[in-house]
């Protein structure tokens, strides 16, 4: 039987792919050597806590997220990774 889940969640679940796929994107833009393990490191925080059912936390991570990943883009700007 299929697991259904409420709009709530559906929106979360939709936040937290599109998190994951600008992470991504941004990892492209890292050094060469640093690419693999960058993107690897991504993938583990998401697998970490894909079992969450707190919306709450989950809100919170989404934002700890997007507060890193703008300090990495800033960081990559910086070093001249466009």
């Amino acid at each position: 039987m299929a697991q259904y889940m409420d709009l709530q969640a559906f929106i979360l679940r939709a936040r937290v792919l599109k998190l994951y796929r600008q992470a991504l994107r941004t990892a492209r833009r890292a050094p060469t050597n640093a690419r693999g393990e960058l993107r690897q490191s991504i993938r583990n925080e998401i697998e970490r806590n894909q079992h969450l059912d707190d919306k709450q936390k989950i809100r919170f991570l989404i934002s700890e997220g997007l507060q890193r990943l703008k300090e990495l883009d800033e960081m990559l700007d910086m070093m001249g990774h466009s």
